[in-house]
């Protein structure tokens, strides 16, 4: 991976956005920001651009499906690895983030190790995103048409 990436953690629980941020604050190729709710999300993803967004389904605002659903719409962050987070289990919840555009789906609570084994698979992928769960074809049909 080259350059430095940029990652929003969403969530509206202090906590969680502290653990995501203390794992990753030593990788030095991230470049951190953080917000607490679906409108504070949107305005920092657009002013910033980040490449992985950790997006919680639950806050205030707009929720996680409404936030992934606009980050997918909007040219300059369409192309974002987006991760939902939540305490909910089932397939509903991950059916319903698929729907949104996410890309990868990680439940409440999870380890450090559990996140940094994530990021270090999304980062031998390049560009961002491709995993396993997400085929190129499936990116290449999210991204903006051109006319």
């Amino acid at each position: 991976m080259s350059g430095c990436r940029g990652v929003l953690v969403v969530d509206d629980d202090p906590f969680i956005r502290r653990l995501i941020a203390t794992t990753l604050e030593d990788v030095s190729e991230f470049d951190l920001h953080e917000a607490a709710d679906g409108n504070h999300a949107l305005e920092v993803a657009l002013r910033e651009r980040p490449t992985l967004v950790f997006l919680d389904v639950d806050m205030p605002g707009p929720n996680g499906f409404d936030v992934c659903q606009r980050l997918r719409q909007d040219h300059a962050t369409s192309t974002a690895t987006i991760v939902m987070l939540t305490a909910s289990q089932g397939e509903s919840v991950e059916r319903r983030s698929r729907e949104a555009g996410a890309d990868l789906f990680l439940t409440k609570p999870f380890s450090p190790l559990e996140l940094l084994r994530l990021v270090d698979r999304l980062g031998e992928q390049d560009p961002p995103g491709g995993t396993d769960e997400l085929t190129e074809r499936d990116r290449r049909e999210r991204e903006p048409r051109r006319s």
